[in-house]
């Protein structure tokens, strides 16, 4: 067994042992070009890849330290760890965060030993819930199990005439994310991040674009992704026009059968609120456009630190508690 650096050589075994588009070689390449380093590493057993770790380093504004970020991998062996810990020293960083793609395991990381410092993170960056949706089954019987209000909406797209496309047109999808970000007040990436993401996985056909057009105007438009046989909603944004025509049920739909066509079998919606739902939670209604079609609501193991510098780990999560009060006490008086 040994463990190196790896070179784009190996890019289809490291895609093949990828749980995640964010754990693509494509979604690397796209960090690095908005200037985050990436670093990816393998486990050989032999001249075979076994075991894959994709790690970004991000700088923490205005200090000389960093955070490093594995997202949506599997549980590091031990051996992997080991390097992940001795890139975080090399690195500068005070933690490396781990959210691991591995649903309902939360004690996956005590068969590593008591060598590493490894926490419950106080706060994730990926949603510790999602819906997952079987698409092995048929179209009668996904439109049967659906929730009777999201067929009878599906249903009225279609009378109404909504149509749902396949596209490359960037700019109207960016135009109506830019549109409901503004609405809906909700943190987003900028046109940048969002173009470049676009360009480098769509031409390697992870990342899929849908428009759901009434007349000429585009009411609802969608980046999915496509990776190893699990189709993704990570990007959704829509008018406030016609919205009685319910396109975004429609294109929930189209997506789906699209993805059955070609060859998904499950469909991850990217995110749910967990088991008992706040009603008043900004999320709620978009929880329970997805509930409407009748996914498997999943937990996942979490989000955890491997902490490198103890001392200064208590120094960020005290100033990161601080930021976020004084955020919510200035979202009180605006």
């Amino acid at each position: 067994m040994k463990l190196q650096d790896i070179s784009s050589q190996v890019k289809k075994e490291f895609n093949n042992l990828a749980s995640h588009p964010l754990q693509s070689w494509e979604w690397g390449d796209f960090r690095e070009k908005m200037g985050v380093k990436i670093i990816r590493l393998g486990i050989f057993k032999g001249n075979k890849l076994v075991e894959t770790s994709q790690i970004s380093i991000h700088d923490i504004p205005h200090t000389k330290y960093k955070i490093g970020y594995l997202p949506k991998g599997q549980v590091p062996s031990k051996k992997m760890l080991e390097e992940i810990y001795d890139i975080g020293q090399k690195n500068g960083c005070i933690f490396i965060k781990l959210e691991p793609n591995i649903i309902n395991e939360s004690s996956g990381f005590s068969v590593l030993g008591s060598k590493f410092n490894i926490v419950v993170s106080s706060h994730p960056l990926f949603t510790k819930y999602t819906f997952l949706l079987d698409l092995t089954k048929s179209e009668e019987e996904l439109l049967k199990e659906m929730k009777e209000k999201t067929r009878y909406n599906t249903r009225l797209a279609e009378r109404k005439g909504v149509r749902i496309i396949k596209s490359n047109d960037f700019e109207t999808y960016w135009k109506l994310m830019d549109e409901t970000t503004k609405r809906q007040q909700f943190f987003a990436h900028d046109k940048k991040y969002h173009q470049t993401m676009w360009e480098t996985l769509n031409k390697t056909g992870i990342a899929h674009l849908f428009l759901a057009k009434f007349g000429d105007m585009t009411l609802t438009a969608w980046i999915v992704f496509l990776f190893n046989n699990v189709l993704y909603y990570p990007y959704g944004a829509s008018s406030q026009e016609k919205r009685e025509l319910m396109a975004s049920n429609l294109m929930m739909w189209e997506v789906i059968k699209w993805g059955k066509i070609n060859d998904a079998k499950t469909f991850d919606m990217w995110g749910a609120m967990g088991p008992n739902p706040d009603k008043t939670d900004p999320w709620y209604g978009f929880h329970r456009f997805k509930e409407g079609y009748n996914p498997s609501l999943v937990e996942f193991a979490g989000s955890y630190d491997l902490v490198i510098n103890p001392t200064l780990y208590r120094l960020y999560n005290l100033s990161y508690k601080i930021r976020q009060l004084l955020l919510s006490f200035k979202s009180r008086f605006q």
